[in-house]
């Protein structure tokens, strides 16, 4: 029997039941608390329900602004709880440091104060403190119970005892319950209600799957400010009239502070309590990278960039926090898990781990599968942290095996795409890098595109570092790559750091390579004077070290340069002494480029019947090899020969044929002439509308690559009439 004075008809309320050893766990209902009782083993706290009302939000941040659709999401939140009477409804709110998520938690629940009449619990877990100690879920709920203004006496002893009191407090109410900071699910899991009238709102750099999974908690991530709430942060803390005098400053630092609020906060912060000092001198110093986060300090241990930072540092485990110094060398804005195993030199397993754990802690976004990347701010701080904490040798031995790791992978990707092409004696990779196994042409196009971005600063980073013979190899596997991808701009500087590496080294061969990349380059971009100088340089290297191979790919490039020239008798020369030099080394890929490049040139000069011949003989060695990218441009040789034979069918025939292979090979330049050259034939034809229709694909890829022919492309739709443009040739 329970006691009388507990009317089972009263209102109600939620008693806490706790279980020790034989004691069993449940709830009862009640109205006003006497006495801790015990009947039959069981421990009843009943509840007074008379308590004061809890208003622990913090105050207001003044200078919030924008959030409408994360404002919106939660406010949904409630909608939806609403409905759903026997869910618990948990909003969690994730995010990297200073981003944002206690203003934007704070300022909804100002908002919505109104629909919680019966209280507002907050509470600051510091689960990514400088002091590195989480509140412990006991310490919360204490908290919690003060706010009720429960007696001290009142309140159990055990943290079972007091977690159930907690929940018999809110059962039956409306109270709003922010748990800021948290550190786990383990550690908000206690401080939760056990009714579905209240709502728990958790902030986190954490992304808390657990609670997400088990208790049903709404996820939200919290990104960086857009540009336009970022230029109202500004202005609402500083004099508006400041902000529109110095646009170009304002935008330069919302770039610097990478529209991280914490940042911007602390930026403006400056810039107020200096309100003589111009954005533009602010925005000078946090341009030195070094000195950023200097820049960025307010002075304040709990609100300067690194406090804020390390507290999530602080929390990670050993080996988290290894890498995540380690990938403050890392220059790429993204890294792949491979990659990023290679950095720290551990296994990939390991590592994909351990930037789980990372990106739970918000310390690295992914912003596409399998590609993992800092804030600027973070990068900053990473950086930092790795000049303190690893000493130089460890430094250079990580930047020396991500660099054996590009280059090997690179290398391997460059086999795929252009598999008869020459190849180098690489330097041999660290004993703990593990290149990727490219398995065909696709995915290595595919991994050349992911690591765009990455692979030029990469070279920069090894002339840095002094090591000159990873600068011009890594230069040398992406010149295939850049020039069918039309990255001519990426390929000039690649080799002009891999020319300035081999001069250092004192490495001719590798200089003369540099030299006919910077031709090839030069070429694509209509730099043909530049051209010539580079090959000539790279003639009189190969001359010097008799080399006639060497010699022989320069005398085919240097016929190109002429060609375009308008010089076709010189063209012809060239294409001739490579013809012979590639016969007398036995080359037989030599030979058919030669061919090919002798047969066009002499078509160009109108001795179409020769040229036919050669180029045939070209194709069919092509044939033979396997060569798909000189199949491709004999084709195309081909059909322009056939077209000046007025066999249009066959011209269009061997158009189709190489169109087709140079898509395959991802060889736009060369796909977009072989279209504009069809679209002649077409004209010639009389079918004026298939003219157009191939002449704006090839203007298509022209602009994409950003090249002048377009404009002969242009020019040719804009009357459908007149003589063809000057063919180029590759």
């Amino acid at each position: 029997m329970l006691p009388n004075e507990w009317n089972l008809s009263d209102e109600v309320c939620g008693v806490g039941v706790t279980s020790s050893d034989n004691e069993v766990t449940g709830t009862v209902t009640g109205s006003v608390v006497q006495a801790n009782s015990v009947v039959g083993g069981v421990h009843f706290h009943q509840v007074d329900r008379s308590w004061v009302t809890p208003q622990q939000l913090p105050g207001a941040f003044p200078y919030f602004v924008g959030r409408a659709p994360e404002l919106s999401r939660l406010t949904a939140v409630l909608d939806d709880g609403a409905s759903e009477v026997t869910t618990l409804v948990i909003s969690a709110v994730s995010g990297t440091a200073g981003v944002g998520k206690t203003t934007l938690a704070v300022h909804w629940a100002h908002q919505a104060v109104a629909r919680f009449p019966d209280g507002q619990l907050y509470v600051n877990l510091r689960g990514f403190d400088p002091t590195g100690v989480p509140v412990h879920p006991a310490e919360a709920i204490r908290g919690f119970l003060d706010a009720f203004q429960i007696a001290p006496d009142r309140i159990p002893t055990g943290f079972d005892a007091q977690v159930a009191l907690y929940r018999s407090l809110l059962a039956g109410r409306r109270v709003l319950v922010v748990l800021d900071n948290a550190h786990s699910s383990e550690q908000v899991r206690p401080l939760l209600p056990g009714n579905p009238t209240c709502v728990v709102l958790v902030t986190s750099r954490d992304q808390l799957t657990s609670l997400i999974a088990r208790e049903g908690a709404r996820p939200m991530t919290l990104k960086v400010l857009s540009d336009e709430e970022a230029v109202e942060l500004l202005t609402r803390r500083l004099d508006a009239r400041r902000v529109d005098s110095e646009r170009g400053a304002v935008q330069e630092l919302i770039k610097l502070c990478a529209r991280l609020p914490l940042a911007l906060g602390l930026v403006t912060a400056h810039a107020a309590t200096h309100p003589d000092l111009p954005l533009t001198t602010l925005a000078e110093e946090l341009r030195d990278e070094r000195l950023r986060l200097d820049v960025l300090d307010a002075g304040d241990r709990h609100s300067g960039a690194r406090a804020v930072f390390s507290w999530s540092y602080r929390a990670l485990t050993s080996s988290a926090a290894r890498l995540f110094r380690l990938l403050g060398v890392h220059p790429g804005p993204t890294i792949s898990p491979p990659a990023a195993a290679a950095l720290a030199g551990v296994p990939l397993a390991e590592v994909r781990a351990t930037l789980a754990e990372l990106t739970r802690a918000h310390l690295l976004e992914q912003p596409s599968p399998g590609r993992y990347q800092f804030h600027d701010l973070l990068r900053s701080y990473a950086a930092e942290l790795a000049a303190a904490e690893e000493t130089g040798a460890r430094r250079e031995a990580a930047v020396r095996r991500v660099l054996d790791f590009f280059l090997q992978t690179c290398s391997a990707a460059d086999r795929r795409i252009a598999p008869q092409r020459e190849r180098i004696d690489l330097r041999q990779p660290a004993p703990d890098v593990a290149p990727l196994d490219i398995a065909d042409e696709e995915q290595a196009l595919a991994w050349f595109v992911a690591e765009h971005a990455t692979l030029p600063v990469l070279i920069d980073q090894a002339i840095r570092h002094g090591l000159d013979v990873h600068a011009w190899q890594l230069a040398w596997t992406l010149a295939t790559y850049f020039e069918r991808q039309g990255h001519w701009q990426d390929w000039v500087t690649t080799q002009q750091a891999a020319l300035s590496a081999a001069t250092r080294l004192n490495d001719r061969a590798a200089q003369a390579r540099a030299h006919r990349f910077l031709s090839r380059a030069a070429i694509r971009l209509g730099r043909y004077e530049e051209a010539a100088s580079h090959l000539q340089h790279a003639l009189d290297l190969y001359q010097d070290m008799g080399k006639p191979l060497g010699q022989a790919r320069t005398h085919i490039a240097f016929s190109w340069v002429r060609e375009l020239q308008e010089r076709y008798t010189e063209a012809v020369d060239h294409a001739a002494r490579a013809l012979d030099l590639f016969r007398t080394a036995g080359n037989r890929a030599g030979q058919a480029r030669a061919l090919d490049q002798l047969g066009w040139e002499q078509a160009l000069l109108g001795d179409h019947a020769r040229g036919r011949v050669n180029c045939e003989a070209a194709l069919a060695l092509f044939r033979d090899l396997e060569h798909r990218p000189g199949l491709a441009d004999t084709l195309d040789s081909l059909g322009y020969i056939h077209h000046h034979l007025d066999d249009h069918a066959k011209a269009l025939r061997h158009y189709e044929q190489s169109i087709a292979l140079s898509g395959q090979l991802g060889d736009c330049y060369t796909e977009a002439t072989t279209w504009a050259r069809m679209g002649d034939t077409y004209l010639v034809m009389g079918d004026r509308s298939a003219a157009e229709k191939v002449w704006r694909q090839a203007l298509t890829l022209l602009d994409r690559l950003s090249h002048p022919d377009a404009q002969d492309v242009r020019a040719k739709l804009a009357e459908l009439e007149g003589q063809s443009s000057r063919p180029g040739k590759r």
